[in-house]
């Protein structure tokens, strides 16, 4: 059995924390995990500790394999088009066509050099968006709250977490209670709430609420990093490759039969074996596609240098055709293949409201703080159309933002002496709270659904005194 760990004693010496394997995350508890980690959450690991058990660990990073530049060069002249290229020029070589030699190796070398460059310029584009995008982690050592590199995290850590933050590693949360958005492992857009015990898992992001927590896993032992690790060795077959292949491979076939037909004939009538190898660089050179890498490769470098202009960073060569040849693409779309920007299309005012009136409310109802891609468009359409100009002074009282139950953003402002109640919102929970009837909302309903056909965004504004119901003032289309 193993022993409970005693506070009062004590620390264990730096040798244990790297002797002591991590815990099952997913079933044991928060003290059988702090003490088979050996680390008192009051005050954190020691320096001597953090050594030792990064020694074992490692960095909390997944390690990216670097292939070194003179060998990912080389690999160029292999394959089966670079094959019948580099037969060619032994033929022309030992038949002292010398002319045939230095076109066919110009083109394998030039089909060498653009890849090898075009690869290395975004590997060196990759790297910098790497760094740049380093996170870093509040972690308690030798009872002293500090920040450091995320990738400085050794199992044992305590760490804290708030709003924004992104799980540095695999943590088991101590204290406190937060939800978290695990949309980037799971797809599931649905934030989890998370209770003392619970997991957060590398590469989700902390929506509401705080805690302290101790970190478990780092680096490729994370969810996160063994899906990064697989990532990495898949090596699907590219279409252009497959196509390529194909081409080739069959005209190695009829060259082939072609070549034995000849031999077979030359033994027929004893004509000597020598004598069929200018026969063969013919064949060859007849039948080979000399250009066709090196068109290929030309061909998608000036795709790419195009793709890099409208920001898009193309990693390899072939990967811009692989796109062309997708039918369907599914992905989630907010903030990814989007810019993460929205914009007003279209304002409905209802009743006797103007459409000043409704991006007024709904630009009250939105916060320029919180850089919520919702409220900046509100304000911008509101600002667009000098929608405060000549009004009197409003005062912020109070703004209770986003909450995923009522689906809704609500502000207290006062303006003249008098307190407005505004809200913005899904259209059938601004609805419910107006107090319409369900004729009215499902004619809204029907509105919403011819906008959201052509790809548009809905919402409700509504507004009305800061203790009575409100009045639903319009819709617009995001």
């Amino acid at each position: 059995m193993q022993p409970t760990a005693d506070k009062s004693e004590t620390p264990a010496a730096p040798a244990r924390p790297a002797k002591g394997n991590p815990p099952d995350i997913a079933s044991v508890t928060v003290p059988d995990t702090l003490s088979a980690l050996h680390v008192n959450p009051d005050t954190g690991l020691t320096s001597a500790e953090v050594d030792v058990s990064r020694k074992e660990h490692g960095y909390n990073e997944v390690a990216v394999k670097k292939e070194h530049a003179v060998l990912n060069f080389l690999k160029k002249f292999w394959g089966i088009s670079a094959w019948m290229l580099e037969l060619i020029m032994v033929l022309s070589a030992v038949l002292r066509k010398f002319s045939d030699l230095v076109v066919v190796g110009t083109l394998l070398v030039i089909n060498a050099v653009l890849s090898f460059m075009q690869e290395q310029r975004a590997a060196g584009v990759v790297e910098a968006l790497r760094k740049r995008l380093q996170v870093s982690a509040r972690v308690r050592r030798e009872g002293k709250w500090q920040v450091i590199p995320a990738r400085e995290l050794v199992p044992g850590d305590i760490v804290r977490v708030r709003p924004g933050d992104i799980i540095p590693a695999d943590v088991k949360l101590l204290t406190g209670g937060l939800t978290a958005d695990e949309s980037a492992l799971t797809g599931e857009s649905k934030d989890v709430n998370k209770a003392p015990g619970a997991v957060l898992s590398s590469g989700s992001v902390v929506r509401r609420g705080e805690g302290n927590g101790v970190v478990i896993l780092t680096g490729a032992k994370t969810y996160f990093g063994r899906t990064t690790e697989l990532v990495q060795k898949a090596r699907p077959k590219l279409h252009i490759e497959a196509v390529v292949s194909k081409v080739v491979r069959w005209l190695f076939v009829i060259v082939g039969a072609l070549l034995c037909v000849v031999i077979v004939l030359s033994l027929v009538r004893g004509v000597p074996l020598l004598e069929m190898v200018p026969l063969m660089l013919v064949l060859l050179m007849s039948a080979v596609p000399v250009a066709l890498p090196v068109m290929f490769t030309v061909s998608m470098a000036v795709g790419s240098k195009e793709l890099a202009k409208r920001g898009v960073l193309v990693t390899r060569l072939s990967a811009s055709e692989d796109a062309a040849t997708m039918n369907v693409l599914c992905v989630d779309k907010t903030g990814t293949i989007t810019m993460n920007q929205l914009a007003v299309t279209g304002v409905i005012p209802l009743e006797h409201a103007t459409e000043a009136d409704v991006l007024f409310a709904g630009a009250l109802a939105s916060q320029q703080a919180n850089q919520d891609p919702i409220d900046v468009a509100f304000l911008d359409a509101a600002n667009k159309q000098h929608i405060f100009d000549n009004l009197p002074k409003v005062t912020p009282v109070s703004f209770a933002p986003f909450d995923a139950k009522n689906r809704r953003t609500e502000a207290v402002v006062e303006q003249n002496g008098q307190r407005l109640r505004v809200m913005k919102g899904a259209m059938r929970t601004v609805a419910e709270a107006c107090g319409l009837q369900p004729p009215a909302m499902q004619a809204l309903e029907a509105r919403v659904s011819k906008s959201a056909a052509k790809g548009y965004r809905t919402l409700a504004v509504a507004r009305g005194p800061e203790t009575g119901t409100p009045a639903l003032l319009g819709l617009v289309s995001l």
